[in-house]
């Protein structure tokens, strides 16, 4: 709804514009003002023309004022100072607000151009852990709110089914005598060897040339025996990191495997292509010292395999030839590896990929390292801010029966965990702290608390949106309160769309707790059953509800309906 307002803005002003003789001078930009005094939307439009134009703002913003054709929706326009600022008609924004909001409330048109949207892509030599949690999170809100935003989107997951950490767990089931627990997620199981092996390095270096052999014979001879152990390995950690994903409402569309750019040649024509720019001293390379980075991008190790690097270079081709925009999720110790790539890619002829760094998430208690065998993993950390909100529920709603407390419990702490990551922008580091993460007052819970509190009001008034037309004169005189939560309620699409546009999921999550800031604030002060203007009040909480709750779907959180 505020983009049709803005749109109407703009389109007055461009008028007035053209009219004065300015026309394309300038792009207009709108902001909402901090306070209804100043307005509903605001453009310092006169500020960019001055320079231009030799004039004050002041008197800019004046000559477009007196050339300013009413727009509709709006029922003034005044200039102060250098802004021009523009004031909503309620009673026409606010039956559009209930006419724009149904269950698919967000959802813009689809758009050209097609994306590819890479995160995750975890090694699979054990169980996601925190280490990963904020790539996923991050990739996973992304494309829900790209799709949202109208971008034709596939997420993937790219496979490392060829790296040493496999190699060295294939190499742990043919020398140690280890069983797997079947008991177990295969993913865990996976992990404990992969420690295991690491273990055995430490007191026998040789193990490294023995691991080493095994890569290369998997990459030149693919014997299907290996080949059964080397896949066998790897579906065994997928199929528990899938599990895992679920539960935290993570969703691929397509698994990609490493080994495939081998198998179909895609390494050595790419390798073909970089012919002419690369050195040879032992290993194959490119120089990339005239790029201004010191540090060579290895093709080729000296016994011949390929390397990670050379895989995911073929890996971003394909994605640059079958998507119109490529988007990595990446940790922020990537950036080098990142511009060597770039660079690769661009002496081949392919586009660069849109690539959106994260600093790391860690616990007070410090690092983790999956070799060393100290991580907490996602499953951990989902079981403990489960139980923690259990304890929560039990305190809060002692009457629900057990069955419901977990229910709901699950939706919170996993809610919890989304929403702490996803409600930071991707440059800050994150220390998770369970009191801020789990709480009913600042957190996700406050959120989810919002939704269930309108579904409660709503059932206990026995509502049911009908379609039923509200008095005009019903909106004439409308509350501060209801007003606010109206156009919090209306700037949901233009969250949408700014925040596809930047590749930005943080500004969802802030706008998620203004929205249940303003219903609760009108939740405690408007009287809705029994008051004059029940039905106008009860379609307003039935608006926030769906808001509320396509709002926390774009992050991937569920919505309780009681809480």
């Amino acid at each position: 709804m505020y983009i049709k307002l803005q749109k109407e803005a703009e389109k007055s002003v461009n008028a007035a514009i053209a009219k004065l003789g300015w026309e394309d001078a300038v792009e207009i930009k709108f902001e909402q003002p901090p306070n209804a005094e100043m307005g509903d939307l605001a453009t310092n439009v006169a500020f960019q023309l001055a320079g231009m134009l030799k004039k004050s703002p002041a008197d800019i913003a004046q000559d477009i004022l007196d050339y300013i054709e009413f727009p509709p929706l709006f029922i003034r326009v005044e200039a102060k100072g250098p802004y021009l600022n523009f004031f909503a008609d309620y009673v026409q924004f606010t039956q559009q607000v209930l006419e724009s909001v149904g269950d698919e409330y967000g959802q813009l048109e689809i758009g050209n151009g097609s994306v590819i949207l890479e995160h995750t892509s975890a090694n699979p030599n054990g169980p996601l852990h925190i280490g990963h949690i904020r790539n996923a999170i991050i990739g996973d809100s992304l494309a829900r709110v790209m799709k949202a935003g109208g971008y034709p989107l596939e997420t993937q997951y790219y496979v490392n089914d060829m790296g040493r950490q496999i190699a060295m767990i294939v190499w742990g089931l043919k020398k140690l005598d280890y069983q797997m627990d079947p008991k177990n997620k295969p993913d865990v199981e996976i992990g404990k060897l992969y420690f295991l092996v690491n273990q055995e390095i430490k007191g026998n270096t040789e193990i490294k040339k023995e691991i080493d052999a095994i890569l290369k014979i998997y990459e030149e001879e693919t014997p299907p025996e290996l080949e059964e152990l080397f896949k066998g390995v790897v579906e065994k950690c997928l199929e528990g990191v899938k599990e895992t994903s679920q539960r935290l409402h993570i969703h691929h569309d397509k698994f990609v495997w490493e080994s495939s750019f081998i198998r179909n040649g895609d390494v050595d024509k790419v390798l073909k292509d970089l012919e002419v720019y690369t050195k040879e001293n032992e290993v194959l390379y490119l120089d990339l010292n005239d790029y201004g980075i010191e540090k060579e991008l290895i093709l080729r190790r000296s016994d011949g395999t390929s390397l990670y690097s050379t895989r995911d270079l073929s890996y971003h081709l394909q994605k640059s030839e079958n998507a119109d925009i490529s988007i990595d999720i990446l940790g922020s110790d990537h950036k080098l590896a990142l511009d060597q790539l770039r660079i690769a890619l661009e002496l081949v002829g392919s586009k660069r990929p849109e690539v959106i760094f994260y600093e790391f998430i860690t616990l007070p208690e410090g690092s983790m390292s999956t070799r060393r065998g100290v991580f907490i993993s996602v499953d951990d950390l989902m079981d403990e801010a489960v139980k923690r909100a259990l304890k929560e529920l039990k305190n809060r709603r002692p009457e629900l029966n057990l069955k419901e407390r977990k229910k709901i419990a699950e939706m919170v702490g996993v809610g919890a965990i989304r929403y702490y990551i996803a409600r930071l922008s991707p440059e800050k580091h994150i220390i998770f702290k369970w009191d801020e993460a789990l709480s009913f007052e600042r957190g996700c819970a406050s959120i989810q608390y919002a939704h269930a509190r309108a579904c409660k009001l709503l059932e206990k008034a026995g509502f049911a949106d009908s379609g039923i037309e509200v008095d005009v004169e019903v909106l004439e005189n409308l509350d501060p309160l209801e007003i606010d939560l109206l156009k919090t309620i209306a700037r949901f699409t233009m969250v949408i769309e700014e925040s596809a546009s930047a590749r930005r999921v943080h500004p969802v999550a802030q706008y998620s707790l203004e929205l249940s800031g303003a219903f609760n604030k009108f939740y405690k002060s408007i009287p809705v059953i029994g008051s004059e203007k029940e039905a106008l009040r009860l379609f307003i909480v039935d608006k926030s509800r769906i808001t509320i709750r396509n709002a926390l779907k774009l992050l991937g959180i569920e919505a309780p309906v009681s809480m």
